[in-house]
Order: structure tokens, then sequence, then C-alpha cells
């Protein structure tokens, strides 16, 4: 480790021994970072002191309102009081009785907001509790008179019970009132003078980038110049080497041309014994309508040998079944080959997918043969991304194909397709067989055109993983894969969640 260190500590200790120009840069900007990070550093702490400052007059201002509240209430309370007692009129029991339904919910927001108040706690709950004795001498008396006993209410009133608990409760606010007015004074005076700071120092670290950008700019100025000097000898490398890509993207692009054309015939090839596949599964179906209608009439008049029934109903319609799904994937694929042949290029599409039910499409499509095999695929729950159908779909049809090739016959073949999404803006999918795995020395080299790894007995070129990997990168995501000979593979594809077309290739 400390020999792998010591070539880059004395390169960096000879920077500073020679008097560079970009040892003064370097110099320069580290001055810079410095005295910028101390006025952030410094602004930080002011607005967050004044912040808290703002949120101390904040609940100075909602107690002294919550205060005021419980006052207001407790006199408009006594008005109504009053008014009923004097005139008998039910009308100012209304302003009572509003008053009255107002005032818990004004004690205790007041309460709330002088909970762990050291200097008006305590009186807050001084007044709640003479607010309440009060609600109780104002209900006394409205019970009384409205018992026809209006001359024990008013000697209850004149008893000035009722009016020495509001004395007190008048009291108790204006003082807390006066403490809160002298805190919320002290705040506001701390508070404009912790802005007026954050204002010196912004301003002073906008007068520093200003002195900083004039001499950096001069810097910069000299080292322009030591660049253009040395352009045109690099110019000069750049024409020879800008030659040579000319000659090589030309090759490229004959090369492309060539595999464009080839595409267009092969896929033509590929397409009338194909059309002839689905022509003659079409009539096969019609077919198996007809005998199974014949069935249906011959077991009106006799028993038909169970085995027949199940074959015609059954086993033909599924074997249909799996012949038109393999059919209807080649024939997408053909599609794809001939529209790429002919356009030379093919853009992506960016759609929703669901990759549990495209997985299980392609699980569907190769039954007949996990089932032959004595095989099983289990597809779990898949995350869903935003990508190009066509090509997601390529990509998991020639793994899965290639899992249920190479599954070992000596035992019962299992295929699993799991994911989750990484929570960061990506997927990741994984699939695992228990077929023949592939040797250490492989898993590079199954991802190249043409090379094949273990036994040649199953059919193929050496295409497929090829394809795979440039789908992959195409769409921006990466494939590996784990293991081991005997024991099985896992492949593991991970995408972003989102297709930005900007950033992956956009041609096939």
């Amino acid at each position: 480790m400390i020999s792998a260190l010591r070539p880059i500590l004395e390169g960096f200790v000879q920077f500073l021994r020679t008097p560079t120009l970009g040892r003064r840069v370097a110099g320069l900007l580290i001055v810079a970072l410095v005295l910028l990070l101390t006025t952030n550093i410094a602004t930080f702490v002011m607005m967050q002191r004044t912040a808290d400052f703002n949120d101390d007059v904040e609940e100075t201002q909602l107690l002294r309102r919550a205060i005021r509240t419980v006052f207001i209430d407790l006199i408009e309370a006594e008005t109504g009081q009053r008014g009923f007692l004097l005139t008998g009129n039910p009308e100012h029991l209304q302003v009572y009785n509003d008053a009255i339904n107002r005032l818990p919910t004004s004690l205790q927001g007041m309460s709330e907001q002088a909970e762990g108040d050291l200097d008006v706690g305590d009186r807050a709950v001084h007044v709640r509790e003479l607010a309440e004795e009060k609600v109780g001498e104002l209900q006394r008396t409205i019970d009384l008179a409205r018992t026809g006993r209006v001359g024990e209410a008013l000697g209850l009133v004149r008893s000035n019970r009722g009016k020495v608990a509001m004395d007190q409760i008048r009291s108790e606010t204006l003082a807390m009132d006066e403490v809160l007015q002298t805190r919320l004074q002290f705040r506001t005076r701390q508070s404009e003078w912790a802005g007026a700071v954050t204002v010196i120092a912004n301003a002073f670290g906008a007068v520093l980038i200003l002195v900083l950008g004039a001499v950096s700019a001069w810097l910069i100025h000299r080292y322009i110049v030591e660049i253009q000097s040395a352009r045109g000898a690099l110019d000069r490398l750049n024409a020879g080497l800008e030659e040579q890509v000319r000659d090589r993207t030309a090759d490229l692009t004959r090369a492309n041309e060539e595999i464009q054309r080839f595409a267009y015939i092969v896929s033509h090839d590929l397409r009338a014994p194909l059309v002839n596949v689905m022509g003659y599964t079409s009539e096969l179906e019609q077919a198996g309508k007809i005998v199974d209608a014949a069935i249906t009439d011959a077991e009106k008049k006799r028993k038909i040998d169970p085995e027949v029934v199940m074959a015609v109903r059954e086993e033909m319609p599924e074997a249909i079944g799996f012949i038109r799904a393999s059919t209807e994937k080649m024939d997408r694929l053909i599609n794809a080959i001939l529209k790429l042949s002919r356009e030379g290029r093919r853009h992506l599409v960016p759609e929703r997918i669901d990759m549990s039910a495209m997985a299980q499409h392609i699980a569907d499509s190769v039954r007949h043969q996990t089932e032959a095999a004595d095989a099983e695929i289990r597809v779990a729950v898949l995350p869903a991304i935003e990508s190009d159908r066509l090509s997601m779909e390529q990509i998991l049809g020639n793994l899965i194909d290639n899992a249920v090739k190479y599954l070992d016959p000596t035992r019962p073949g299992l295929i699993e397709v799991t994911g989750q999404a990484a929570g960061d803006g990506w997927a990741t999918y994984h699939i695992t067989d228990n077929g023949r795995g592939i040797s250490d020395r492989d898993h590079e080299r199954i991802f190249e055109l043409f090379r094949r790894s273990g036994r040649q007995d199953r059919p193929g070129e050496g295409l497929g993983l090829a394809f795979v990997r440039n789908s992959v990168r195409r769409l921006g995501g990466e494939i590996s894969v784990q293991s081991e000979l005997g024991k099985g593979s896992t492949f593991t594809l991970k995408f972003p969640t989102r297709l930005i077309l900007a950033d992956v290739g956009d041609f096939a």
C-alpha cells in the first residue's frame, strides 16, 4: 500500500516545488475555498440563529393571541350573562353560549402555548383556574334566573365574587402580556441583528468572489495564451488521426450495409416457412374443431375412448396454442429484422412494461419444452420498468430459451426468474437455472459472437448472448453471469427503471 502511494506523494512534492502557473492557480483555489467555506459556515450559523429568533417571535405572538382570546371569550360570556339577567331576553344567552363553547378550545390553546414557559407558565395555569371558577359563577346565576329566582341571581352578582375573579384574570393576562411584549421586543432586535450580520457576511462573500474571479480571469488568460502556443502541434497530430477515423468509419459503414442486406435476405427466407406453419396451424385448429364436433355427435350414440377425447379437446388445442405462441414470437422477431434492414436503424420506444407478465408469457411459450424435459419455470413478482418492449422481450426470451436448452437431463429442471428494485433508479433481474453450468474460463467468452461453451450438442450459432449483451447495453444496462459446471447458472440484468434515450445508444 505504501509503495503504491509513494509515486503519488513524490509527484505531489515535485508539483509544490516547481514554480508553475498550475501551482499558483492551485494555491489560489485553496485559499478561495477556505475563505468561501468560512463565509458559508458563518452565513449558515447566522441564518440558523435568525430562524430560531423568528420561531421564538412567532411562538410569542401565538401565546399573546391565545391569552387575549381567553380574556375576550370571558368578557363576552359575562356580557351575555349580564344582558340576560337584566332584561330576561333569551337572545342574550346566544352570546353567552357562543363564548362558553369557544372557551375550552381557547383555554386549551393557551395552556399548550404556555407549557414549559418559565416566565408565564404558572400564570397561565392560574388564569385557567380562575376562568373555570368564573364560568361556574356565570352558569349558576343563569340557572337561577331560568328557574325564576332572578333576585338570588342578582344577589350572587352583587356579591362581587365574579368581579374579583375577573379582576384577577385581567391582572394576570396583563402581566403575561407585558412579559411577552418585552420578550417579543428583545427577540425582534436579536432577529434584526442576526439578519444584518448575515447580509454583511454575504456581502463579504460576494466581494471575495469578485476579487477571486478577477484574479482567476487573469491567470486563465495566461493559461490560454500558453495553450494556444501548443495548439498548432496538436492540430497537426489530430489531422492524421482524423484521417484514420474517416477510413475506419467508412469500413464500418460498408460492413453495416452488408449486415443489413444479409438480415433482409435471411428474414425473407425465414418468412416463407413461417407463413406456412401459421397457415397450417390455423387449418389444424379448424380440423380439430371439426373432429371435436364429430366426437360430440358420436358420444350421443356410443362411448368414446377417453384418451381420444382428451387428445382432441385438451392436448391438441394446447399444442396448437404452443405452436401459435412460438410462431407469433418468431414473426415478431422477423418483423423486427425486416424493419431493421429497411431503415438501417431502429429507434428505441420507451414504455411502461409489466415485467412479470412479459416473463410469464415467455415461459408459457416454451412450456412444451419444459414439460418434455420434466422442468419448471417459476416467475416471481418483478419490478416494472419504463424501457423498450421489443428489446426487453428479446433479452428475456434469449436467456430463458438458453436456460431451457441447457438443462441437465439427470435431474428435474428448475428455472427461476426473480427481481427487485434497487431504490436508486435501477432494477435488477435474475434468471437462475440448475442446468449444466458454464466453466469459469468461458464466463466472458459466451458473450462474444459465434462463441459457445461446453459440449456442442445443442443447435445454435453462438449469436444469442452476443445479441443479448448488445441489447442490454443499448438500454443503458449491464449483464453478468455467475456459474459453476454441473450446478447451474445465474444471469443478472441491471437496468435503469426509466430509459432516457439521450444516455444510451439509439441505433441498432
